[in-house]
């Protein structure tokens, strides 16, 4: 089928059309939009969602003892938020946002560390939904509360100092989802106080050149993009973004190529761009 999604890990709006209402399928709104985009994504999520779909806040299930932007909560804090939720780590998860591929990649590699088998992206994400003229409601959504049981996969994150290393030791890429125009310290960055520029060493693939139409490109056009940035997708890489959430788009590219996963750097710019003890490159 010439329109199939790219990733094993992506599910059509048709497959999820047929599953809605299941008792062990939970669809999940996790819309997240940068602060300069000036959207609120949870007004959006009441305005207009997907039948039975509950709304997973980024900002919200998030380590609040870090002065970082949605780094990854301890397990037992992940547990209580979406068993409150009503998802259970045995559930079958599909998680979509507003703009097509551009945070749900975030909340599914977040329930995937902490335990979730059967948790997906649907493909195309909202737009595609109310592009095929599927059905969606409005106010919030009340499951009964569930247990999730939580273990967190540590392996999956990367932090600063595995970055220092892969940068110095060169033994794993490390490859920057952001626009050419911030990688190269042309154009500013979306929160304040951060320099502009990139880590030296790492390497420029805008996550934006492996999405069309808000769904994720073809492994050919995948393929053609990770090469022309040199990138090599043999060897082991950590994917880095802004602040976590579109370096996950880059590690479904890797998947679609059938390539282990990258590590994520959870910290991404807003660590490394916050801290003057660390080196920063710009062109």
């Amino acid at each position: 089928m010439a329109n199939a999604p790219s990733s094993r890990w992506l599910k059509s709006t048709e497959w999820l059309a047929a599953q809605l209402g299941k008792p062990d399928v939970v669809v999940v709104d996790g819309t997240y939009f940068l602060p300069t985009q000036k959207r609120d994504a949870r007004a959006e999520y009441a305005a207009a969602h997907i039948p039975g779909a509950v709304f997973f806040d980024v900002n919200g299930v998030a380590d609040h003892s870090s002065d970082l932007p949605h780094m990854l909560p301890g397990p037992n804090q992940f547990a209580e938020a979406v068993g409150q939720l009503g998802i259970a780590d045995t559930d079958t998860i599909v998680i979509y946002d507003g703009s097509g591929l551009y945070s749900a990649p975030r909340v599914w590699w977040t329930f995937r560390i902490f335990g979730a088998k059967n948790v997906f992206i649907l493909d195309g994400g909202l737009p595609k939904w109310k592009s095929e003229g599927r059905p969606t409601e409005a106010g919030d959504v009340k499951r009964p509360p569930r247990a999730f049981r939580a273990e967190m996969d540590t392996n999956a994150v990367a932090g600063v100092d595995d970055v220092q290393m892969a940068l110095t030791a060169r033994d794993a890429q490390v490859v920057d989802a952001r626009s050419a125009g911030r990688f190269a310290g042309r154009d500013p960055e979306p929160r304040a106080g951060l320099r502009s520029g990139h880590m030296p060493g790492s390497l420029n693939v805008p996550f934006t050149d492996i999405v069309e139409d808000g769904r994720l490109a073809g492994a050919e056009r995948i393929a053609q993009v990770f090469k022309k940035a040199g990138v090599d997708i043999d060897k082991p890489a950590i994917t880095t973004c802004g602040s976590g959430v579109t370096a996950v788009v880059l590690a479904l590219g890797f998947d679609a190529l059938g390539k282990p996963l990258p590590r994520i750097y959870d910290g991404s710019w807003s660590e490394w761009g916050g801290r003057p003890d660390l080196p920063v490159e710009k062109g």
